[in-house]
């Protein structure tokens, strides 16, 4: 029997990054995935700046920027006539943008750094069942050379919103599907409409109700667009699948140009002629959310865990921000210094995101996005899922009143910081980026250097190692008498960007989110917040 540390089912987006974060974190994993081939469909489109942050922290960001496209926001027509225009603006303190990527493209991306750590996906290969016991996963995959059993510490399953891990772990996945049937169209249109906006055009019947409606989102290549659209009648099918979960694409007939091309005569804010038809398919929307996240030893993420309308481009981003959440979690426990309750903080961490995904975008879906009021920039971090935390985590301290972030929050880049070998200014994010978890000391004048030097020791040992510790040294503290790597935030923007207060310390998990605030910090303190994460070992 073929042994591995993780088992990844499903090399989707989010399969593909549990895999690639399983290897940055030192792990043996297997990913396997039934379908011969990648799938040529850019199913899903839009990549929030929240995930662009995920890339750059996995050394994958650059690839992406060369193959995406900018999102600058909605042009929206209802009945004919133009109607608000959405930029998608965020604040400068914000590294990227909205963008749009192929799926086709982002699973290519994603398959070649996986690569880089010599582990491939394995395809034609399907899983059939997973059984558990106290020690580990006996899984059987059926592959062209006959059956194979595998035994895996963890399976993490990534297989979509029919997923047979998920069925396997007895998991409910409860929820409804919307009646309406949709098609998809990937083509090129000759209309002059600015380019980087998507499109939203709507018809209303005489009841005052929405019964006709075109999206378009731009994809890379002049006049590209990803169209989606009610089905016509001729292409709507009766039933489904037989678990009963009514979502994604659909086999049978696939929708031809000229379907695309009808609802463009309808709906189109200026007469164009659409071509180069590259793929099509129906497809149906379900909302459904597991009722957990975890069992025993197996795992679910992305669609296997929750399903719902596209709106907003929030499915994909969210699974793979499952699997970022989960990959050095397991990364600990496979090391055997996890402490108790570590894995179970998966759940109590994701879930109550994705509830909040799967309500959002219901709502967004049924009447449209003011139906969550706020203000513009607070929608737009929302939409970016930049608004994504975990203050009632087991694994973060209690927040203090010191201000935003708070511990759960996402730990704010900032520019200006300076380094002494370096004639140019780095990013906070450049500290941020390895796969540990960090350790910033913010110092100035005032500050005893050697009570940061015991603080550090004692933090590096509880977390075995596994901790970047950095001084980011206030704009007038002198030099320090230590060995401790620094970084000068010459302009103030660290202070500025985490209402940092002299001598406070910043633990930052390995996802990019505040473990902990420490003002003032102390060896019991900073020990007492790791073994929330770290065990005996």
């Amino acid at each position: 029997m073929d042994e591995t540390d993780v088992l990844v089912v499903g090399a989707g987006p989010v399969g593909l990054t549990a895999a690639a974060e399983l290897r940055r974190h030192g792990v043996d994993c297997r990913i396997v995935d039934r379908l011969d081939r990648p799938q040529h469909y850019a199913k899903a489109v839009g990549v929030q700046p929240r995930t662009m942050e995920v890339w750059d922290a996995m050394g994958m960001v650059r690839a992406a920027l060369d193959e995406a496209v900018p999102m600058h926001g909605q042009l929206l027509f209802v009945d004919g006539r133009p109607g608000p225009r959405v930029d998608l603006t965020l604040p400068p303190d914000i590294p990227y943008t909205f963008a749009a990527l192929p799926q086709y493209t982002t699973e290519r991306l994603l398959t070649e750094h996986l690569a880089g750590y010599g582990t491939h996906v394995e395809r034609g290969v399907e899983l059939v069942s997973v059984e558990q016991d106290p020690d580990g996963v006996r899984a059987l995959l059926r592959t062209a050379s006959g059956r194979q059993e595998v035994r895996a510490r963890y399976v993490v399953g990534c297989d979509g919103a029919h997923s047979l891990v998920r069925k396997a772990a007895g998991l409910r996945f409860e929820g409804d599907a919307f009646p309406e049937q949709y098609m998809l169209g990937d083509v090129e249109v000759d209309w002059d409409l600015p380019a980087g906006y998507g499109i939203r055009a709507t018809h209303h019947g005489a009841d005052g109700r929405v019964d006709d409606v075109l999206v378009c989102i731009p994809l890379p290549g002049r006049g590209r667009y990803r169209m989606s659209m009610t089905v016509p009648d001729e292409l709507a099918r009766d039933g489904g699948p037989g678990d009963g979960v009514e979502h994604g694409l659909e086999s049978g007939a696939a929708p031809e140009l000229r379907h695309i091309q009808a609802v463009l005569d309808r709906l189109s804010p200026q007469p164009t002629q659409a071509s180069a038809l590259r793929w099509s398919s129906t497809f149906r929307i379900s909302h459904r959310l597991v009722d957990r996240y975890r069992a025993g030893r197996l795992f679910l993420a992305g669609d296997a865990a929750h399903i719902h309308p596209p709106t907003g481009a929030q499915g994909m981003n969210t699974g793979i921000q499952d699997a970022y959440n989960l990959a050095w979690k397991l990364a600990l426990a496979v090391r055997g210094i996890g402490a108790d309750g570590l894995l179970d903080s998966y759940h109590a961490e994701r879930h109550p995101v994705g509830a909040e995904v799967v309500g959002r975008t219901v709502r967004h879906a049924r009447a449209g996005v003011p139906a969550d009021p706020g203000d513009l920039e607070t929608i737009l971090r929302r939409e970016a899922q930049l608004l994504v935390g975990y203050p009632e985590s087991p694994l973060v301290e209690p927040a203090t009143g010191a201000g935003a972030p708070a511990p759960g929050e996402r730990a704010p880049d900032c520019r200006g910081l300076e380094r002494a070998l370096a004639n140019h200014p780095f990013r906070l994010f450049d500290l941020l980026r390895g796969p540990r978890h960090t350790l910033l000391f913010h110092v100035d004048a005032a500050t005893p250097d050697e009570h940061v030097t015991t603080c550090a020791v004692a933090a590096l040992s509880t977390a075995h190692g596994l901790l970047d510790v950095y001084a980011v040294l206030a704009p007038d503290a002198p030099a320090p008498q230590w060995r401790l790597p620094t970084a000068r935030d010459a302009g103030g923007q660290f202070r500025s960007a985490y209402a940092a207060r002299p001598g406070e310390a910043f633990l930052v998990r390995p996802d990019g989110h505040l473990a902990g605030r420490f003002h003032p910090p102390t060896p019991e303190g900073l020990v007492g917040g790791l073994r929330r994460t770290f065990g005996a070992g």
